[in-house]
Order: structure tokens, then C-alpha cells, then sequence
């Protein structure tokens, strides 16, 4: 059956399969024909208020009439724009006119007090944005294997500085809980000398859940012998038994007590102590060689900064040395530069003596 489009103005009639009880209804994709309204000025108007001297009424006529004809399509303006009748322009030339005449036309028609949604177009921020756009696409390799490179080691240097911000959170809850113990044990000497009810447990403030070792509670019904309570939960280490054990046996403690209520409670205590202070131990030596480390890359960077070489005849003793060079100087600093935050640490044996190793290198470099 035959049919027309209403989009189309010069009448052409099409002809396609449809249900015989479909026949006399409208073109079912008529709906879709949607057009964009493009204002329209008057004479008075444009030399009212659309006067510019940069354009010209011909010119403004022919850049709305193709405004109308594209559906401000300003790709396809430009494309079909006469640029040899008039000037030169570019996309956002174009678009930049066309959307200054909307808003002018909007607030000249507005009835007042009404709220009126202008267009606004930053011409100069499309340019920018195009030429930035241009300049990351014209890069070379060089350039785009340099970013990825300052990339990944950006992230390298934030995922160190939280580390160190984790560290730091943690020493802090260790010494956090170190006072709380502390006062609590005072708080419950004062309660004994003076016979006083003990606080409620509620009053009792709260003990982080890394201060010592949180033993279990056996409060199920049925019978339980006084020794389970004395049993290390498995959240503690191996290497954390292995001190513990080192530690008690230093101090002249046995290692299975006999289980008497107050032997139980006194040696869990004691051995969440010592846990706590194991803690704050290796706290406390990560700190003394992490600000040794850094102690030693400031004298070596500040060598650098100061003298190249070192003279047999600089030395106090008189003994004959060999000159030290920026080579080795290097070799005492690896990436000074980009490293601005320190790689994460652990005292270990190995580290220990390549911190004592680089000590000795920069003492001799320090000698006058």
C-alpha cells in the first residue's frame, strides 16, 4: 500500500507491505520527526539588539538559514558554510553567534518575571579544550612512555605514603594502649588500698583490640578446666610465641604455671603485657632505622651538593686516602628524587648490616 513521510516536503509517495486493517493510518515513524526550533528576527530586531560589527546581516541570514536546513548540526555548518562569499570561520565562530543571538532574542521576548533558561556557549573554552585535545594526540612515544612512567611511580609514592600513615595509626593505638593498661592497673591498685567497689565495666574506658592478647571468654555451660583460659588464642603468632616464650623464660617464669584462678588471671596479664611490649618494641626499632635511613641519604645528598672528591691530604691522621667520587656517592643514594616519601622498611638482620655498612661509608665520608 501506498504511503507518504511526512518529513519529507516535496510529496513523494513510497509504497510498502502493511496488515490490511493497518490501512488510512499515519506513517508509524512519523513521530519521529523531530525538529529543532531555530528563532527567527525580524529587521527592527537585528538592528536593535543583533548589531555586530563583526557580522553582517547577509551573512547571519545565511548562517541561520543552514541552522534550520542541518537541525544545528554545526559540523555539517561549517561544512556547507560559503567561505568564499564571507569571512573565514571556524565551528565556534558559528556557534558562538549563533547562541549569543538565542540569549539576546530570549531576554527581549521574556515576559518579566518569568525564570528563562538561556543557552550559554564558552567559545574560548572549546578552543582550548580542542587544543588540548590536539596536543594529546599529537605526542610522541618518547612522551607518552615518560607519563606512564611518572605515572606509575606517583602511585608507587602514594601507596608508600599510606603504608606510612597506616604505621603511623598503629604506633599510635600501641601507645594509646599502653597508657590505657597503665591506668588501669593503677585505677584498680587505688580501688584495692582503699576497698572501694570496683567500677563498672562500662565505666572502664576502651582498650584497642591490638593492645596484648584478647584471650577467650568460656562463659557456655557445661565444665571447662581453669588451664583452657591460659591458652594463647590462634590470632596470636608463631613469632610472637616464640618471644613470648623467650621473654618469660628471661624473666624466670614458668611456662605452664599452676592454673589457680588468681595465677590465671595474674599470668594472662603478664603476657599480654609483655605482647604489648613486643609491639612497641618493633614499633620503636622500624622508627630508629627508618630515621637512620633517612639521616644517611640527607649527609649523602648534601655531600653531593657540597664537594665531589676527598684529598689524601684532608684526612686528620695524615694517613694516605683514596679520594672519594660522586660514583660512589651514587651508589649510597638510589632515586632521591622520585623516592620522596622512603620506600617501607622492616628491621631485619640483612637490612641491619646494609644500615651498618652505609654508616660506615658515610663516616668516612664525613671525616675532615
Amino acid at each position: 500500500m501506498p504511503f507518504t513521510n511526512p518529513a519529507r516536503k516535496d510529496g513523494a509517495i513510497f509504497y510498502h507491505w502493511r496488515r490490511a486493517s493497518e490501512e488510512g493510518k499515519d506513517y508509524p515513524f512519523a513521530r519521529f520527526n523531530k525538529t529543532v526550533q531555530v528563532p527567527v528576527y525580524s529587521e527592527q530586531e537585528y538592528q536593535m539588539y543583533l548589531h555586530d560589527d563583526g557580522w553582517t546581516k547577509a551573512e547571519t541570514d545565511h548562517l541561520f538559514d543552514l541552522c534550520r536546513r542541518f537541525d544545528l548540526r554545526f559540523i555539517v555548518v561549517h561544512d556547507r558554510y560559503d567561505h568564499q562569499q564571507f569571512k573565514k570561520r571556524s565551528t565556534e565562530d558559528l556557534k558562538d553567534r549563533y547562541y549569543a543571538i538565542c540569549a539576546k532574542l530570549a531576554n527581549i521576548r521574556a515576559t518579566p518575571g518569568t525564570d528563562l533558561k538561556i543557552p550559554v556557549f564558552d567559545a574560548a573554552h572549546e578552543r582550548r579544550r580542542k587544543e588540548q585535545l590536539e596536543r594529546l594526540y599529537n605526542r610522541t612515544p618518547e612522551q607518552v612512555s615518560e607519563e606512564e612512567y611518572l605515572i606509575q611511580e606517583l602511585r608507587k609514592i602514594e601507596s608508600r605514603k599510606k603504608e606510612r600513615e597506616k604505621k603511623a595509626q598503629d604506633l599510635q593505638k600501641l601507645i594509646t594502649a599502653a597508657d590505657t593498661t597503665t591506668e588501669l592497673r593503677r585505677a584498680e591498685r587505688k580501688a584495692t588500698k582503699k576497698k572501694l567497689p570496683q567500677k563498672k565495666e562500662t565505666e572502664k574506658p576502651a582498650v584497642p583490640e591490638t593492645a596484648g592478647i584478647r584471650f577467650p571468654d568460656f562463659k557456655s555451660a557445661g565444665v571447662t578446666l581453669r588451664s583452657q583460659r591460659m591458652k594463647l588464642p590462634s590470632s596470636v603468632g608463631q613469632k610472637k610465641i616464640k618471644a613470648l616464650d623467650q621473654m618469660l623464660s628471661e624473666l624466670g617464669v614458668d611456662l605452664n604455671p599452676m592454673p589457680t584462678e588468681d595465677i590465671v588471671q595474674m599470668f594472662n596479664e603478664l603476657r599480654s603485657d609483655l605482647v604489648l611490649l613486643y609491639e612497641l618494641k618493633q614499633a620503636f626499632s622500624n622508627c630508629e632505622y627508618e630515621l637512620q635511613m633517612l639521616r644517611h641519604r640527607f649527609d649523602a645528598l648534601s655531600k653531593t651538593g657540597t664537594t665531589t672528591t676527598a684529598t689524601p691530604a684532608e684526612g686528620a691522621s695524615g694517613e694516605n686516602q683514596a679520594p672519594i667520587s660522586t660514583e660512589e656517592i651514587k651508589l649510597e643514594v638510589k632515586d632521591p628524587i622520585i623516592d620522596v616519601v622512603g620506600a617501607p622498611l622492616t628491621p631485619n638482620s640483612r637490612k641491619r648490616r646494609e644500615s651498618a655498612s652505609s654508616s660506615s661509608s658515610v663516616k668516612k665520608m664525613k671525616k675532615p
